[in-house]
């Protein structure tokens, strides 16, 4: 049995052991692993957050694309890694969210295997509808919808991502039965959306904001709890749609960052503090917006349990709509 002063002293011996890491940390170039292409959502937060944590540690920050397999090989690099913190991940909810919402087989335990950090990002969707049906606001939509039950298709970047789920979140929520059409990538079904020979896309509000300005589509609604800055006079689906089983309808992509398991409380600590000022920079801020979302921040605790309830969410839909990833 560990007598009271033994125990005293190892407390005091990891108490110091995190103090002399805060000090000295970082030593190196740190690698934030990001588990999808270049070019993508992923990527461009993790190059803004890479590039100013760069500033604030000291030594250089890199962003190293690992993707494929729905991001599970990036993820499974930063779960094997060192737990010296010069291996970051920062990932999207398709991962830690809805990945594992699916339940499927990967090589690493989403809880246990990575040590939350923060959450850096959150952005909604916008509700699209094509200008070749004559709806105008969410209860003609539903209406229309219900009357033409076999005439509706809403695209999406494939089956199990975000824009597909919220569809089917949409269906089980209304009642509605539109039919979902995959595409290769969210950009691909935006002309046959225009054309009308698809009806409907829940996309992100940098990808639709041209075609709403200019007119070749409808925004009826916002997936968020609040409006939009950028296209202020569309409506989020729970302020109006109480009366349609929408009033607690939320659809949002977040971003968070994590290390693997066992990374030192001193390091997440120094991390999460650099990242939650950064966050409050205006500059960042506009940059986010420009991106169609907003900045995060917070306690690993709650970027924690934030994930969680989003998990929580989507294996509710998965499960109601039996969806089967691919």
């Amino acid at each position: 049995m560990i007598s009271i002063k033994s125990a005293f002293m190892v407390l005091l011996l990891s108490q110091s052991l995190n103090y002399a890491i805060a000090q000295t940390y970082p030593t190196k170039t740190i690698t934030l692993v990001t588990p999808f292409p270049a070019g993508g959502s992923t990527d461009s937060i993790s190059r803004l957050i890479a590039i100013n944590l760069t500033k604030t540690l000291g030594q250089t920050v890199v962003v190293d694309n690992r993707a494929g397999a729905g991001g599970n090989i990036g993820c499974d690099v930063v779960a094997k890694a060192p737990a010296d913190g010069y291996t970051l991940l920062l990932t999207s909810s398709s991962t830690h969210s809805i990945g594992a919402a699916f339940a499927k087989k990967v090589p690493f335990n989403y809880d246990t295997d990575f040590t939350p950090i923060i959450h850096v990002a959150t952005a909604p969707h916008v509700f699209l509808v094509t200008k070749k049906i004559p709806v105008n606001n969410l209860k003609e939509f539903i209406d229309y919808a219900k009357t033409h039950p076999n005439d509706l298709n809403f695209s999406s970047a494939g089956v199990g991502t975000i824009m597909h789920l919220t569809g089917e979140y949409f269906n089980a929520s209304t009642g509605t039965t539109m039919m979902h059409i995959p595409y290769k990538g969210s950009g691909l079904s935006m002309p046959d959306l225009i054309s009308g020979k698809i009806q409907v896309v829940f996309d992100s509000v940098i990808s639709g904001l041209q075609h709403i300005q200019d007119g070749k589509l409808t925004a009826i609604a916002v997936t968020s709890r609040k409006r939009i800055s950028s296209i202020p006079n569309v409506p989020t689906m729970m302020e109006i749609g109480a009366p349609y089983g929408l009033g607690n309808f939320v659809s949002e992509a977040l971003w968070a960052m994590y290390g693997p398991k066992n990374l030192p409380p001193a390091i997440v600590k120094k991390i999460n503090a650099d990242v939650n000022q950064i966050l409050m920079m205006p500059e960042i801020k506009q940059e986010f917006a420009n991106m169609g979302a907003t900045p995060g921040g917070g306690t690993p605790q709650e970027m924690f349990q934030m994930m969680l309830e989003d998990r929580n969410r989507w294996a509710k839909v998965i499960a109601d709509q039996h969806i089967v990833a691919d």
